[in-house]
Protein backbone atom coordinates (compact mmCIF):
# COMPACT_ATOMS: atom_id res chain seq x y z
CA UNK A 1 0.00 0.00 0.00
CA UNK A 2 1.14 3.54 -0.73
CA UNK A 3 1.47 6.46 1.65
CA UNK A 4 -1.54 8.23 3.05
CA UNK A 5 -1.11 11.95 2.38
CA UNK A 6 -2.78 14.97 3.94
CA UNK A 7 -2.84 18.39 2.28
CA UNK A 8 -3.37 20.78 5.19
CA UNK A 9 -4.97 24.04 4.06
CA UNK A 10 -5.04 23.53 0.28
CA UNK A 11 -4.83 27.01 -1.17
CA UNK A 12 -3.55 27.56 -4.69
CA UNK A 13 -0.26 25.64 -4.48
CA UNK A 14 -1.68 22.92 -2.22
CA UNK A 15 -4.66 22.38 -4.50
CA UNK A 16 -2.52 22.30 -7.65
CA UNK A 17 0.01 19.87 -6.19
CA UNK A 18 -2.70 17.76 -4.56
CA UNK A 19 -4.73 17.48 -7.76
CA UNK A 20 -1.71 16.13 -9.59
CA UNK A 21 -0.94 13.69 -6.78
CA UNK A 22 -4.50 12.32 -6.99
CA UNK A 23 -4.29 11.99 -10.76
CA UNK A 24 -1.05 10.06 -10.30
CA UNK A 25 -2.80 7.59 -8.00
CA UNK A 26 -1.70 8.90 -4.59
CA UNK A 27 -4.01 8.54 -1.57
CA UNK A 28 -4.67 12.19 -0.69
CA UNK A 29 -7.05 13.86 1.77
CA UNK A 30 -7.61 17.62 1.55
CA UNK A 31 -8.34 19.30 4.90
CA UNK A 32 -9.41 22.92 4.67
CA UNK A 33 -11.05 25.78 6.58
CA UNK A 34 -12.80 27.23 3.49
CA UNK A 35 -16.22 25.52 3.54
CA UNK A 36 -17.11 26.31 -0.08
CA UNK A 37 -13.82 24.85 -1.31
CA UNK A 38 -14.42 21.60 0.55
CA UNK A 39 -18.03 21.29 -0.59
CA UNK A 40 -17.18 22.07 -4.22
CA UNK A 41 -14.38 19.51 -4.25
CA UNK A 42 -16.78 16.93 -2.86
CA UNK A 43 -19.60 17.62 -5.29
CA UNK A 44 -17.73 18.52 -8.47
CA UNK A 45 -14.17 17.36 -7.91
CA UNK A 46 -11.01 19.46 -8.01
CA UNK A 47 -10.17 21.08 -11.33
CA UNK A 48 -6.61 22.08 -12.23
CA UNK A 49 -6.18 24.29 -15.29
CA UNK A 50 -3.05 25.57 -17.00
CA UNK A 51 -1.80 26.63 -20.40
CA UNK A 52 -0.81 23.03 -21.10
CA UNK A 53 -3.41 20.95 -19.25
CA UNK A 54 -6.93 20.97 -17.83
CA UNK A 55 -8.31 18.10 -15.79
CA UNK A 56 -10.69 17.34 -12.94
CA UNK A 57 -10.21 14.65 -10.31
CA UNK A 58 -12.56 13.30 -7.67
CA UNK A 59 -10.96 13.86 -4.29
CA UNK A 60 -11.39 13.21 -0.58
CA UNK A 61 -12.06 16.57 1.05
CA UNK A 62 -12.69 17.25 4.71
CA UNK A 63 -13.74 20.21 6.85
CA UNK A 64 -11.59 20.97 9.89
CA UNK A 65 -14.49 20.03 12.12
CA UNK A 66 -14.57 16.54 10.64
CA UNK A 67 -10.95 15.66 11.43
CA UNK A 68 -12.04 14.04 14.69
CA UNK A 69 -13.37 11.20 12.54
CA UNK A 70 -9.94 10.34 11.13
CA UNK A 71 -9.12 6.76 12.06
CA UNK A 72 -6.27 5.87 9.70
CA UNK A 73 -3.43 8.32 10.32
CA UNK A 74 -1.27 9.92 7.63
CA UNK A 75 2.28 9.10 6.56
CA UNK A 76 2.96 12.53 5.09
CA UNK A 77 1.35 15.89 5.81
CA UNK A 78 1.93 18.77 3.40
CA UNK A 79 1.53 22.13 5.14
CA UNK A 80 0.25 24.61 2.54
CA UNK A 81 -1.50 27.28 4.64
CA UNK A 82 -0.61 30.98 4.73
CA UNK A 83 2.38 31.77 6.92
CA UNK A 84 0.32 33.27 9.74
CA UNK A 85 -1.66 30.02 10.02
CA UNK A 86 1.41 27.78 10.19
CA UNK A 87 1.60 27.34 13.96
CA UNK A 88 -1.98 26.31 14.66
CA UNK A 89 -2.27 24.28 11.44
CA UNK A 90 0.84 22.26 12.27
CA UNK A 91 -0.37 21.59 15.81
CA UNK A 92 -3.74 20.59 14.37
CA UNK A 93 -2.50 18.08 11.80
CA UNK A 94 0.32 16.72 14.00
CA UNK A 95 -2.09 14.56 16.01
CA UNK A 96 -3.23 12.79 12.82
CA UNK A 97 0.24 11.87 11.50
CA UNK A 98 1.87 8.55 12.38
CA UNK A 99 4.81 8.64 14.82
CA UNK A 100 7.18 7.76 11.98
CA UNK A 101 5.46 10.12 9.54
CA UNK A 102 6.80 13.49 8.46
CA UNK A 103 5.75 16.98 7.42
CA UNK A 104 6.54 19.00 4.28
CA UNK A 105 6.11 22.77 4.05
CA UNK A 106 5.23 24.05 0.58
CA UNK A 107 4.85 27.69 1.56
CA UNK A 108 6.34 31.10 1.00
CA UNK A 109 8.39 32.87 3.68
CA UNK A 110 10.39 31.24 6.50
CA UNK A 111 8.05 28.82 8.26
CA UNK A 112 10.31 25.77 8.46
CA UNK A 113 11.72 26.69 11.91
CA UNK A 114 8.18 27.06 13.27
CA UNK A 115 7.18 23.63 12.00
CA UNK A 116 10.44 22.13 13.24
CA UNK A 117 9.83 23.44 16.75
CA UNK A 118 6.40 21.80 16.81
CA UNK A 119 7.09 18.38 15.27
CA UNK A 120 10.87 18.20 15.64
CA UNK A 121 13.27 19.24 12.87
CA UNK A 122 14.04 15.59 12.17
CA UNK A 123 10.42 15.11 11.02
CA UNK A 124 10.21 18.26 8.87
CA UNK A 125 11.20 19.05 5.31
CA UNK A 126 10.89 22.24 3.31
CA UNK A 127 9.88 22.52 -0.31
CA UNK A 128 10.52 25.75 -2.19
CA UNK A 129 8.13 26.34 -5.09
CA UNK A 130 9.88 28.83 -7.34
CA UNK A 131 8.28 30.63 -10.29
CA UNK A 132 4.99 28.72 -10.21
CA UNK A 133 2.09 31.10 -10.80
CA UNK A 134 -1.07 29.60 -9.34
CA UNK A 135 -4.37 31.10 -8.24
CA UNK A 136 -7.51 29.83 -6.54
CA UNK A 137 -10.08 32.45 -7.50
CA UNK A 138 -13.05 30.16 -7.01
CA UNK A 139 -13.65 27.06 -4.89
CA UNK A 140 -12.70 23.77 -6.49
CA UNK A 141 -10.77 25.29 -9.41
CA UNK A 142 -7.06 26.13 -9.31
CA UNK A 143 -5.38 27.80 -12.27
CA UNK A 144 -1.71 27.97 -13.20
CA UNK A 145 -0.38 30.72 -15.46
CA UNK A 146 2.66 30.52 -17.65
CA UNK A 147 4.37 27.43 -18.98
CA UNK A 148 6.22 24.48 -17.50
CA UNK A 149 9.47 25.44 -15.88
CA UNK A 150 11.21 22.32 -17.15
CA UNK A 151 10.52 23.46 -20.71
CA UNK A 152 12.68 26.53 -20.03
CA UNK A 153 15.43 24.90 -18.01
CA UNK A 154 13.98 26.09 -14.69
CA UNK A 155 13.58 23.85 -11.65
CA UNK A 156 10.36 24.73 -9.83
CA UNK A 157 10.44 22.52 -6.71
CA UNK A 158 13.46 22.17 -4.39
CA UNK A 159 13.06 19.81 -1.43
CA UNK A 160 15.41 19.90 1.54
CA UNK A 161 16.00 18.60 5.05
CA UNK A 162 16.57 21.02 7.91
CA UNK A 163 20.00 19.46 8.53
CA UNK A 164 21.10 20.07 4.91
CA UNK A 165 21.43 16.37 4.14
CA UNK A 166 19.99 14.78 1.02
CA UNK A 167 17.99 11.78 2.21
CA UNK A 168 15.81 9.05 0.69
CA UNK A 169 12.68 10.90 1.82
CA UNK A 170 13.77 14.27 0.36
CA UNK A 171 14.51 12.47 -2.90
CA UNK A 172 11.15 10.69 -2.65
CA UNK A 173 9.20 13.96 -2.27
CA UNK A 174 11.25 15.54 -5.07
CA UNK A 175 10.40 12.61 -7.34
CA UNK A 176 6.69 13.02 -6.56
CA UNK A 177 6.82 16.73 -7.35
CA UNK A 178 8.91 16.13 -10.45
CA UNK A 179 5.85 14.51 -12.03
CA UNK A 180 4.24 17.97 -11.85
CA UNK A 181 7.23 20.09 -12.88
CA UNK A 182 11.00 19.94 -12.56
CA UNK A 183 12.18 19.17 -9.01
CA UNK A 184 15.28 18.14 -7.11
CA UNK A 185 16.43 17.32 -3.58
CA UNK A 186 18.71 20.04 -2.24
CA UNK A 187 21.39 20.15 0.47
CA UNK A 188 20.84 23.91 0.77
CA UNK A 189 17.26 24.39 2.01
CA UNK A 190 18.05 27.65 3.81
CA UNK A 191 19.87 29.24 0.87
CA UNK A 192 17.07 28.15 -1.47
CA UNK A 193 14.43 29.42 0.94
CA UNK A 194 16.09 32.83 1.33
CA UNK A 195 16.40 33.20 -2.43
CA UNK A 196 12.65 32.60 -2.78
CA UNK A 197 12.03 35.07 0.06
CA UNK A 198 13.99 37.72 -1.83
CA UNK A 199 12.09 36.90 -5.01
CA UNK A 200 8.73 37.21 -3.26
CA UNK A 201 9.87 40.29 -1.35
CA UNK A 202 10.74 42.17 -4.52
CA UNK A 203 7.40 41.62 -6.23
CA UNK A 204 4.50 40.48 -4.07
CA UNK A 205 3.84 43.59 -2.01
CA UNK A 206 4.32 45.98 -4.94
CA UNK A 207 1.70 44.03 -6.85
CA UNK A 208 -0.59 43.95 -3.80
CA UNK A 209 -0.43 47.66 -2.97
CA UNK A 210 -0.81 48.82 -6.58
CA UNK A 211 -3.14 46.10 -7.94
CA UNK A 212 -0.69 45.92 -10.86
CA UNK A 213 0.11 42.66 -12.60
CA UNK A 214 3.49 41.33 -13.72
CA UNK A 215 3.39 42.95 -17.16
CA UNK A 216 2.42 46.35 -15.78
CA UNK A 217 5.17 46.20 -13.16
CA UNK A 218 7.75 45.35 -15.83
CA UNK A 219 6.78 48.42 -17.85
CA UNK A 220 6.91 50.92 -14.97
CA UNK A 221 10.38 52.41 -14.42
CA UNK A 222 9.56 53.40 -10.84
CA UNK A 223 8.45 49.88 -9.96
CA UNK A 224 11.55 48.41 -11.55
CA UNK A 225 13.75 50.65 -9.42
CA UNK A 226 11.92 49.74 -6.22
CA UNK A 227 12.06 46.04 -7.00
CA UNK A 228 15.81 46.19 -7.65
CA UNK A 229 16.40 47.90 -4.32
CA UNK A 230 14.19 45.39 -2.53
CA UNK A 231 16.16 42.51 -4.03
CA UNK A 232 19.41 44.30 -3.18
CA UNK A 233 18.47 44.61 0.47
CA UNK A 234 17.19 41.05 0.67
CA UNK A 235 20.34 39.64 -0.91
CA UNK A 236 22.60 41.66 1.38
CA UNK A 237 20.73 40.48 4.46
CA UNK A 238 20.87 36.83 3.35
CA UNK A 239 24.59 36.99 2.54
CA UNK A 240 25.30 38.78 5.84
CA UNK A 241 23.71 35.83 7.65
CA UNK A 242 26.21 33.54 5.94
CA UNK A 243 23.57 31.78 3.87
CA UNK A 244 24.47 30.22 0.54
CA UNK A 245 21.84 32.24 -1.31
CA UNK A 246 21.21 30.77 -4.75
CA UNK A 247 20.28 32.89 -7.78
CA UNK A 248 17.44 35.31 -7.12
CA UNK A 249 15.02 35.50 -10.06
CA UNK A 250 17.74 34.17 -12.33
CA UNK A 251 20.61 36.46 -11.28
CA UNK A 252 23.34 35.85 -8.65
CA UNK A 253 22.59 37.12 -5.15
CA UNK A 254 25.91 38.99 -5.11
CA UNK A 255 24.89 40.85 -8.25
CA UNK A 256 21.68 42.06 -6.60
CA UNK A 257 23.69 43.04 -3.53
CA UNK A 258 25.84 45.29 -5.73
CA UNK A 259 22.88 46.99 -7.42
CA UNK A 260 24.02 50.44 -6.24
CA UNK A 261 26.72 50.26 -8.90
CA UNK A 262 25.43 52.07 -11.98
CA UNK A 263 26.31 49.43 -14.54
CA UNK A 264 24.91 46.63 -12.39
CA UNK A 265 21.68 48.55 -11.80
CA UNK A 266 21.22 49.13 -15.54
CA UNK A 267 21.76 45.47 -16.32
CA UNK A 268 19.25 44.39 -13.69
CA UNK A 269 16.79 47.05 -14.83
CA UNK A 270 16.94 45.76 -18.41
CA UNK A 271 16.65 42.19 -17.15
CA UNK A 272 13.52 42.81 -15.07
CA UNK A 273 11.97 44.93 -17.79
CA UNK A 274 11.90 41.89 -20.06
CA UNK A 275 10.29 39.59 -17.48
CA UNK A 276 6.64 40.60 -17.47
CA UNK A 277 5.47 37.13 -18.42
CA UNK A 278 2.92 35.90 -20.93
CA UNK A 279 -0.01 37.10 -18.82
CA UNK A 280 -0.47 40.09 -16.53
CA UNK A 281 -0.34 37.89 -13.41
CA UNK A 282 -1.20 39.16 -9.94
CA UNK A 283 1.25 38.02 -7.27
CA UNK A 284 -0.06 35.79 -4.49
CA UNK A 285 -0.21 38.68 -2.00
CA UNK A 286 -2.19 40.74 -4.50
CA UNK A 287 -4.59 37.81 -4.86
CA UNK A 288 -5.07 37.79 -1.08
CA UNK A 289 -5.73 41.53 -0.98
CA UNK A 290 -8.22 41.26 -3.82
CA UNK A 291 -10.05 38.53 -1.89
CA UNK A 292 -10.14 40.73 1.20
CA UNK A 293 -7.71 38.52 3.10
CA UNK A 294 -4.84 39.44 5.36
CA UNK A 295 -1.44 39.62 3.68
CA UNK A 296 1.75 37.78 4.64
CA UNK A 297 3.73 41.03 4.73
CA UNK A 298 5.14 40.57 8.25
CA UNK A 299 6.35 37.08 7.36
CA UNK A 300 7.85 38.15 4.04
CA UNK A 301 9.27 41.68 3.78
CA UNK A 302 8.91 42.05 7.54
CA UNK A 303 11.20 39.08 8.12
CA UNK A 304 13.86 40.65 5.90
CA UNK A 305 13.60 43.82 8.01
CA UNK A 306 13.94 41.83 11.24
CA UNK A 307 16.93 39.84 10.03
CA UNK A 308 18.48 43.01 8.62
CA UNK A 309 18.41 44.59 12.08
CA UNK A 310 20.02 41.46 13.52
CA UNK A 311 22.96 41.56 11.11
CA UNK A 312 23.25 45.35 10.83
CA UNK A 313 22.02 45.74 7.24
CA UNK A 314 19.69 48.68 6.58
CA UNK A 315 16.45 47.85 4.76
CA UNK A 316 14.72 51.20 4.05
CA UNK A 317 12.78 49.95 1.02
CA UNK A 318 11.45 46.93 2.88
CA UNK A 319 10.60 49.13 5.87
CA UNK A 320 8.55 51.40 3.61
CA UNK A 321 6.85 48.44 1.93
CA UNK A 322 5.88 46.92 5.28
CA UNK A 323 4.46 50.23 6.50
CA UNK A 324 2.36 50.68 3.35
CA UNK A 325 1.06 47.10 3.44
CA UNK A 326 -0.02 47.54 7.05
CA UNK A 327 -2.21 50.33 5.70
CA UNK A 328 -3.59 48.01 3.02
CA UNK A 329 -4.33 45.34 5.62
CA UNK A 330 -6.11 47.65 8.04
CA UNK A 331 -8.05 49.41 5.28
CA UNK A 332 -6.52 52.86 5.78
CA UNK A 333 -4.81 52.60 2.38
CA UNK A 334 -6.36 51.35 -0.85
CA UNK A 335 -4.51 49.42 -3.56
CA UNK A 336 -3.61 51.93 -6.26
CA UNK A 337 -0.65 52.64 -8.57
CA UNK A 338 -0.13 55.94 -6.73
CA UNK A 339 1.27 53.95 -3.81
CA UNK A 340 4.49 53.61 -5.80
CA UNK A 341 5.14 57.32 -5.19
CA UNK A 342 4.41 56.77 -1.50
CA UNK A 343 7.27 54.27 -1.30
CA UNK A 344 9.65 56.53 -3.18
CA UNK A 345 8.86 59.44 -0.87
CA UNK A 346 9.39 57.24 2.19
CA UNK A 347 12.94 56.35 1.06
CA UNK A 348 13.75 59.89 -0.05
CA UNK A 349 13.70 59.32 -3.79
Amino acid sequence: MGDKIAIMGPGAVGSFVGAHFVRDGEDVTFIDMWPEHVETMRSKGLRASSSYDDFTVQVKAMHLTEAQNIQDFFDIAFITVKSYDTEWATHFIKRYVKPDGFFVSIQNCWNDPVIGEIVGPERALGSVASHIEVALWEPGHVNRGGELGRDHGHVVFRVGEHNSQITPRSEKIAAMLDRIDAAYATDNLWGERWSKLCQNGMGNAISAMTAMGSQELAKDARCLSIRIHLAKEGAKVGLAQGLNVVDVAGKPAQMWAEADKGDVFEELNDFLGERGGNVNWLASMAQDVKKGRRSEIDYMNGLICDKGREVGVATPFHDAIVDAMHGIDDGSLKPDPSNVDRILRAVGR
